[in-house]
């Protein structure tokens, strides 16, 4: 059965990251500049730094069998507005199979129950049709809130420099997520 494990990072991951981010398959899809394993270890001081700043909580994602495989990131933390962005990346290998809605759950977890946030914005540029794909599967996720939330989607397009989707997770639909999959745990019923 898979499982993931959220850890925090540590400059002795950056190899590991940087061989599964260097797969263009990846990095195509991302706004990330590393070049080289020295920019992972840049990358590791800088989030590190921002989660200690209350900006971001970025975690390296461990599947069951120990191996780093991703990163997923709570990022431009608002606590006054009670919201922030998600953004996670996984080595191509690792695609597929169930690991990007386990460490959603895991990350979401923690915006909304050890930040007490109500709202993640997940974005995706136009062009990333897997990273919407993933987005679309989940069953919590509200799809395309760029009416409901101009300004975020249009600082998200101003960061990324094109066209982007604006998903969120909201926080009740993620708790009512966990109490049914839970119940459905436990062999209970599921009931409105």
């Amino acid at each position: 059965m898979i499982a993931v494990f959220l850890r925090p990072h540590d400059l002795a991951y950056a190899e590991r990251m940087f061989a599964l981010v260097s797969d263009p398959a990846v990095s195509g899809a991302l706004s990330l500049q590393d070049q080289s394993v020295e920019d992972t270890k840049r990358f590791i001081r800088h989030i590190t730094e921002e989660e200690r700043a209350g900006r971001a909580v970025s975690r390296v994602v461990f599947n069951e069998k120990e191996e780093l495989i991703g990163v997923t990131t709570l990022m431009f933390i608002d606590r006054e507005r009670r919201r922030c962005h998600i953004g996670s990346w996984l080595g191509r290998a690792y695609w597929g199979k169930g690991y990007n809605q386990l460490a959603k759950e895991a990350i979401l977890s923690i915006a909304f129950g050890e930040l007490d946030l109500d709202i993640v914005f997940a974005g995706a540029r136009t062009t990333n049709i897997r990273s919407q794909k993933a987005q679309e599967k989940l069953p919590y996720v509200t799809l395309h809130v760029e009416n409901e939330y101009p300004e975020e989607h249009a600082a998200l397009e101003q960061r990324q420099q094109q066209p982007c989707v604006l998903h969120a997770f909201k926080r009740d639909d993620f708790l009512r997520y966990l109490a049914e999959k839970e119940r459905a745990a436990r062999g209970e019923a599921v009931r409105d």
